[in-house]
């Protein structure tokens, strides 16, 4: 179908292919031997809808267009027999490079309506398998080093097929250990295969050669002397200091900085050419990556000069030219609803070497206004609302611990991240908030793959004073949620751990296993001190400690996040998810328990996609115990979002991606079909037994949940759609859980049952998710 409604645009010279095959070839090689065949006569699949969608928008008056080309799908497949010759002589090639040194391959092309098949027909001859290894290395410490490193890369050994990719493979691994063993001056083209045949037809000798340059054996290099010098000004070195160079050096380094902007020690901290050691090209590279990672060189270039050519040291030269280091952003905003209008303006000054160290120094302002409108009165004559807040954060690229230096950066930047905030709300007759959080936090990367950061102090201080004398109790109770986050009064001490495996992976298509772990506890250095003052309190009794005049938080909170991502080929993947949570308080917190925001939620974009976020449990439980009469109602909108919320939390996805269209309106779209499930619980029966962990009603309590999604992928960014479709909810019981059968069949008498006794909420069996990155 797909060939005959493209055929119809193309002149009766021209035809489309239809199909390619490629005959007689080693199944193993099959699928690498068809991407040789030249990519504008391959045809597209016949369940694509690419060359469809070209056809759509790149049609005009029977005819495909020769200009203004829409970005739209893909152009058919036209057969051009040159590019099938092309085709015929890089499959011969690959074959012969794979072992089939007589190979063979003839083209056939049969056309009819228009369409085309085209048949590769290959003659492999006999296999040649490699028989002796040998090797001629003129430079007897480059023979000692390929012999001590190879057997930790080689890909060669007697009685395997000939394969060229593997001597390829040989010579790049052999150019790669020779640069980290200090042969600076070591080229590839000193490297090459003899292939010699032998008696037996079926096997060949391999001999490796490493020629020497001509002027005489290859020569291992030390690092000199390092000279750095950083440009004037970001425009880079004008010609008048193209050749600058200071000979006065401190510790085997020249440092000058002509712009008077940098300190040394911070910069030279991630200067990896050490003044004695062997030339290592990984020192290199760890150079050029880190000086870039302190944000403050647009350019850094490396070079090394020799002055005695009879010398084995060479020595480096760093350039570097700044970049702009400050900036200042001012955003606006004027919000404005039922009779209210308002604004906030907020300034953030960054300066990315704040103390000369590629410090980043952010400091924030904040504040805004909203105010009643109506009856005549001008605008801002009734102000309701105020809010200020002021934010400051320096993050230092080093691990900033007392009586200890840690030498790190081999495999990332680490980071000391000091912040401090502090927060003033009024709300007229309503309330007075100020919250003080302060925090010191180190990241560090133990190897590319494996990430720490660890906040050893995390110290908020939360005073809210809501006037209750003030507040109708209708009003209260309408606004439990909010009524709960105003009236807040606490201290909270502790420290926070997360440790993440394999995050720089997720954006690649290949197989791994993802983990992110995370430890969240406070209050115990607190306890400790209140136990030491000899101050007794009876939690029994709702007393509780404080510090600094208000109650302290005491509580611990794990939580693991485990992925495992499986490459299924081209643009395809399976995803399976599984993420557990537990939350407990216990000493000053027992009776209060753990802060509303501490606790876990089930459903949203990421999780359970066919509920709304904070919509599921816990446990069973069922929102129709409110009340059925106007009482429930009422509770029920003042508590949404407050009474599913868990002390215990698992959930999970499976998850298959796949590829639509590669070009779609100058990004790619992609699919996705999914099944969530998952809950929250309690971890004791205080607010009901439904809501309360139990293995035994594991599977009962478990909401499932299904749907597909698209993934528009503009590649710095995907937009995400998602639609769920619920499977099983378990705030009914029995049979009654599964709600698809009532989406099937009955769905509108069930839905109007459940709102007549849960209003104001209304049942959804489909629930529709916007995002912006993908899911997990």
């Amino acid at each position: 179908m797909q060939a005959c409604s493209s055929t119809k645009y193309i002149p009766d010279y021209q035809s489309i292919v239809k199909k390619v095959t490629i005959d007689s070839i080693d199944a193993k090689f099959e699928e690498q031997a068809y991407n040789y065949v030249q990519k504008d006569i391959r045809p597209s699949s016949p369940f694509s809808i690419n060359v469809p969608l070209y056809n759509l928008f790149n049609t005009k008056d029977g005819r495909y267009k020769t200009t203004d080309i829409k970005p739209f799908g893909t152009p058919p497949s036209i057969l051009d027999s040159t590019l099938v010759e092309i085709s015929r002589t890089q499959i011969e090639k690959f074959l012969k490079g794979k072992g089939y040194f007589q190979a063979k391959v003839t083209s056939d092309i049969k056309v009819k309506d228009k369409k085309a098949e085209v048949k590769f027909k290959a003659d492999p001859g006999r296999t040649s398998f490699i028989g002796k290894l040998s090797d001629s290395i003129y430079t007897p410490n480059i023979k000692g080093i390929y012999h001590a490193e190879k057997s930790k890369f080689t890909h060669l050994r007697p009685g395997m097929q000939y394969d060229s990719d593997s001597l390829s493979y040989e010579r790049e691994q052999i150019y790669r250990v020779m640069k980290e063993n200090g042969y600076f001056y070591f080229l590839r083209p000193y490297i090459n295969f003899d292939v010699i045949e032998t008696t037996d037809v079926k096997k060949v000798d391999l001999r490796l050669n490493v020629t020497n340059p001509p002027s005489g054996n290859h020569k291992q290099y030390n690092i000199g002397t390092t000279y750095m010098i950083i440009a004037p000004s970001p425009d880079g070195f004008p010609d008048s200091l193209r050749n600058y160079v200071n000979r006065d050096t401190t510790r085997g380094v020249s440092f000058t900085d002509l712009s008077k902007r940098y300190r040394r020690n911070p910069i030279l901290r991630y200067d990896f050419l050490k003044r004695g050691e062997m030339y290592d090209i990984r020192n290199e590279n760890l150079t050029y990556d880190r000086l870039y990672e302190l944000n403050i060189f647009k350019n850094v270039k490396i070079d090394y000069y020799n002055q005695d050519s009879t010398s084995n040291k060479i020595n480096p030269i760093i350039l570097l030219t700044p970049q702009k280091v400050m900036s200042n952003r001012v955003e606006g905003e004027v919000p404005f609803n039922g009779g209210t209008v308002g604004f906030t303006l907020s300034n953030t000054y960054t300066n990315n070497n704040f103390f000369r160290g590629a410090e980043r120094f952010e400091l924030q302002v904040k504040g805004g206004l909203q105010s009643r409108i109506g009856n005549g009165a001008s605008p801002f004559s009734d102000i309701y609302q105020r809010d200020f807040s002021i934010s400051s954060s320096i993050s230092v690229p080093r691990l900033m611990i007392p009586f200890y230096n840690p030498v790190l950066g081999a495999n990332g930047m680490p980071h000391t991240t000091f912040s401090t905030s502090y927060i003033y709300a009024l709300q007229k007759d309503v309330s007075v908030r100020r919250i003080f959080i302060n925090s010191i936090t180190y990241d560090w990367v133990e190897t590319k793959s494996k990430l720490h950061s660890f906040t050893p102090l995390n110290f908020e201080y939360r005073f809210g004073n809501l006037e209750r004398d003030k507040i109708s109790d209708s009003a209260f109770v309408s606004n439990v949620y909010y009524a709960t986050l105003l009236d807040r009064k606490d201290f909270t001490l502790g420290m926070k751990y997360n440790y993440t495996l394999n995050g720089d992976k997720l954006n690649q298509l290949r197989s791994f296993i993802y983990f992110r772990g995370a430890m969240d506890m406070a209050g115990n250095m607190l306890q400790l001190v209140s136990n030491l003052s000899g101050k007794k309190v009876d939690i029994d009794k709702g007393e509780q400690a404080k510090f600094l005049g208000l109650p302290f938080t005491q509580y611990i909170r794990p939580e693991a996040d485990v992925r495992y991502y499986k490459h299924l080929g081209g643009d395809r993947q399976f995803v399976a998810r599984l993420n557990v949570g537990v939350g407990y308080a216990y000493g000053n917190s027992r009776l209060v328990g753990m802060p509303f925001e501490k606790k876990f939620f089930a459903g949203g974009s990421s999780g359970i996609r066919a509920w709304q976020a904070r919509t599921i449990g816990p446990g069973n439980y069922n929102r129709e115990t409110l009340g059925t009469d106007s009482v429930g109602n009422a509770l029920r909108k003042a508590l949404f979002g407050l009474d599913q919320l868990g002390e215990m939390r698992i959930e999970g996805n499976l998850e298959y991606r796949y590829m639509l269209l590669k070009k779609f309106f100058g990004a790619s779209l992609k699919g996705a079909a999914f099944v969530d499930y998952g809950n929250v619980w309690n971890l004791n029966a205080s607010d009901g037994e439904e809501k309360m962990f139990k293995l035994s009603r594991l599977v009962q309590q478990l909401a499932i949940g299904t749907g597909i999604g698209l993934r528009y992928d503009v590649q710095y960014f995907v937009f995400r759609f998602d639609i769920g479709l619920k499977l099983k909810d378990p705030q009914f019981s029995g049979s009654d859980q599964w709600v698809i059968g009532k989406f099937l069949s009955g769905g509108r008498d069930f839905k109007n049952t459940y709102n007549a006794t849960h209003g104001p909420d209304t049942y959804r069996f489909l629930q529709y998710n916007f995002g912006i990155g993908m899911p997990f």
